[in-house]
């Protein structure tokens, strides 16, 4: 019997494919991403399907990081304001809900970063700062082991812990003080 070994591989893959893709990222840039987050009053994320999975659970450590966050589209969810940050996370940047978002946003005053697999789309118009994750190759790897736009949002879910760990760090807070946040009725 032969060992089939495409998990393995497909791990050893998309490990080795996201570092090569989050190493392009600037460390400006993300830079002036965290400035955004103190120059802010509220946070807004927003991304459809699985973009917008990665924005939800980014939006869960901001508030354990102690910033007024919301999803939009969420029933609970303020309106973006002047002086907000509204953070849209589309891989192709052309879906049209997140294009007309940022669109909104930006007319509303707010300030946006759009993370987005498109360096020259429709959402990074309306970008104060876009982060391109250049996920895209058509290897045949790629279409075995990471099919669709796994790369794009696994890619975007390390980039944004790695913002988590950044605000940790610019705020002086600990573990233990975003656990006080932690929801306690689960």
């Amino acid at each position: 019997m032969i060992k089939n070994n495409v998990f393995n591989e497909s791990i050893e893959y998309i490990q080795h494919k996201i570092n090569d893709i989050l190493c392009q990222i600037s460390q400006d840039d993300i830079d002036k991403v965290i400035q955004l987050f103190f120059n802010a009053d509220r946070v807004f994320v927003y991304g459809a399907g699985r973009s917008g999975l990665v924005a939800k659970a980014f939006a869960i450590r901001l508030v354990h990081l102690g910033f007024q966050t919301f999803v939009i589209g969420e029933t609970i969810t303020a309106p973006v304001q002047k002086g907000d940050l509204a953070i849209i996370v589309s891989g192709s940047g052309e879906t049209i809900p997140a294009v007309m978002t940022a669109e909104i946003a930006r007319n509303i005053g707010a300030m946006v970063v759009s993370i987005t697999g498109k360096k020259k789309s429709e959402i990074a118009k309306y970008a104060d700062i876009t982060l391109y994750i250049q996920a895209a190759c058509n290897d045949s790897e790629r279409k075995r082991y990471a099919p669709l736009g796994t790369l794009f949002e696994a890619s975007v879910w390390i980039l944004l812990d790695g913002i988590i760990a950044h605000l940790l760090n610019s705020k002086s807070e600990t573990e233990e003080i975003m656990r006080s946040r932690h929801a306690t009725l689960e």
